[in-house]
């Protein structure tokens, strides 16, 4: 059986991936959890032998997926006008990870 996450493991994964959670969030997404692994547990239990794989959701082949097209080119002077700063025709932003 599988085992019951609680709201301790939840926040101690925020922490391993560096956010924090509060106690009311944590305790929402273990509620959220349990729910979804109800709904996985009923699919489990379909009847699915003899049913065909299905590896496209239509039919028939879809081709209303455009080309693309270049239009609307700026050159790079035009796209680099407003930036504060910029090194070797890039832009420079500032780091946003510790």
């Amino acid at each position: 059986m599988e085992e019951k996450k609680d709201a301790a493991y939840f926040k101690s994964l925020a922490h391993q991936l560096m956010f924090d959670l509060s106690d009311a969030e944590a305790d929402s997404i273990v509620k959220e959890f349990d729910t979804l692994q109800k709904q996985m547990k009923l699919m489990d239990a379909v009847n699915t032998d003899g049913v065909e794989e299905m590896i496209y959701p239509f039919e028939d082949e879809t081709s209303f997926i455009r080309e693309d097209e270049v239009s609307n080119v700026i050159s790079q002077d035009d796209a680099l006008a407003n930036v504060s700063k910029k090194v070797e025709g890039h832009f420079v932003l500032p780091k946003v990870v510790k």
